[in-house]
């Protein structure tokens, strides 16, 4: 688990790191074990007034994929470096229009042990067609509990920071330099 800390030391590396011109704005950087996700916002492509949802829909895929292929050598690049210097796959994304879209992401294997019920639910979510397969029934399950539970997840992981930086200052926790006036 990542600290509020580390995580705003992420972000403030990536929005020095960046090239001014790349984003208007940085949006977002999350990470995990595995990936930092670098999302930015790029422009909205200029439409004449009155154009149609799906006139709107098709520019801005138009627009996210000439961002991405425009701009794909500065963040390899920067990923690069991240990747050294963090350890960890950067990948990216982006909002435009009101959509968000992620380029090359990581699907990372996740183990798990299920009783019959457990697996009743997934085999249900199979045969009513929500999900090709177990894997994908329980990535769907995932993304349901996280879309209803934000604000519990939030309060978990603040707990989650809270035990981390109290076990910092138990007896394992590495010295802290003394002042100078100490010495």
């Amino acid at each position: 688990m990542i600290t509020s800390e580390q995580r705003e030391k992420l972000r403030g590396w990536f929005a020095g790191r960046l090239p001014d011109d790349l984003f208007e704005s940085l949006t977002e950087v999350t990470v995990d074990r595995e990936e930092i996700t670098v999302i930015g916002r790029i422009p909205e492509p200029r439409l004449a007034k009155g154009a149609s949802d799906a006139e709107k829909k098709a520019a801005v895929r138009a627009r996210v994929q000439e961002f991405r292929e425009r701009t794909r050598e500065d963040r390899v690049a920067v990923a690069r470096e991240a990747e050294h210097r963090f350890g960890k796959k950067v990948s990216w994304g982006v909002e435009c229009g009101g959509e968000r879209a992620l380029f090359t992401h990581i699907a990372a294997p996740v183990m798990t042990r299920l009783r019959q019920p457990e697996r009743q639910v997934l085999d249900t979510l199979i045969a009513a067609g929500v999900a090709r397969s177990r894997s994908d029934a329980l990535a769907w399950c995932v993304r349901l509990v996280q879309r209803h539970t934000d604000d519990w997840l939030t309060e978990l992981r603040d707990s989650l920071e809270h035990v981390q930086r109290v076990r910092a200052q138990g007896p394992d926790a590495e010295p802290q330099d003394a002042p100078a006036d100490e010495e």
